[in-house]
């Protein structure tokens, strides 16, 4: 058997924990195993396939593992629950002050008490929602 036959068997040996470990890695030392083999067809040597295996997988390792980490870290963007409702705009149905009030926010009717203690909002004003504070929103 030519020897780019036995790099594409490494390839799919190292595919296989891919799939049942989740592990990116080995998915990266297959694509090293793949150029190993394109290095075998092309007629390269043994020594220089080998070469050509671990600079692949070590480069694949070192600048697609950290990026891959760095995206699994961070925080999705999307916003959902209470957060989603900091910052949008309410429309105030009953006078809102310090003690309380009502605005219809995201199509709800929310309780409702202003931020500053002197403000007050009449019915028809448009408020910013600034927290959300149990089951009242605080608004500016």
């Amino acid at each position: 058997m030519d020897a780019w036959v036995w790099w594409l068997i490494a390839a799919v040996g190292l595919g296989i924990p891919l799939v049942l470990t989740a592990m990116p890695e080995f998915g990266m030392f297959a694509v090293g195993a793949v150029a190993g083999a394109i290095t075998a067809a092309l007629g390269g040597g043994l020594v220089i396939q080998v070469v050509v295996f671990a600079v692949v997988s070590v480069a694949l390792v070192a600048v697609v593992r950290p990026i891959a980490v760095r995206s699994r870290s961070q925080r999705p963007a999307l916003a959902s629950g209470v957060e989603a409702l900091k910052g949008r705009q309410a429309v105030v149905l009953e006078r809102v002050d310090r003690g309380g009030g009502r605005i219809k926010l995201a199509g709800e009717i929310w309780s409702a008490r202003a931020l500053d203690a002197d403000q007050t909002y009449e019915p028809g004003q448009q408020v910013d929602v600034v927290d959300i504070d149990g089951a009242t929103a605080v608004v500016l």
